[in-house]
């Protein structure tokens, strides 16, 4: 198995007019884009792109593959919370991100 993460901007001059339309769009159509980049490579691999949008949409195969790291998490340690809490820790690392890039902007100028 090979995967292949993403995060584009949701907000970015590229993305908003769709972003604004349709929720998870910037994530579906970067998804779609390492598929296409990718494509050769699931002759031989079952290939997963995540796409998750700074915003913190995910897009469904990234939502897929987490449910399965839960769920088997949840079998090794029988704690029914673990998906849930994967799911967390996953936003929590994508919003310090996202914090670390907005406080570049200040330091940049």
């Amino acid at each position: 198995m090979a995967w292949d993460v993403t995060v584009p901007d949701t907000y970015a001059e590229w993305h908003i007019d769709q972003t604004a339309r349709e929720a998870c769009s910037a994530a579906n159509k970067a998804a779609a884009n390492k598929i296409v980049k990718y494509g050769a490579l699931s002759a031989s691999h079952i290939f997963l792109s995540v796409a998750v949008e700074a915003a913190g949409t995910w897009n469904q195969s990234a939502i897929v593959l987490i449910q399965e790291i839960g769920r088997r998490i949840t079998a090794v340690t029988e704690d029914t919370t673990q998906t849930v809490f994967l799911f967390q820790r996953l936003s929590i690392a994508l919003q310090s991100g996202n914090a670390v890039a907005f406080l570049a902007l200040f330091n940049a100028v």
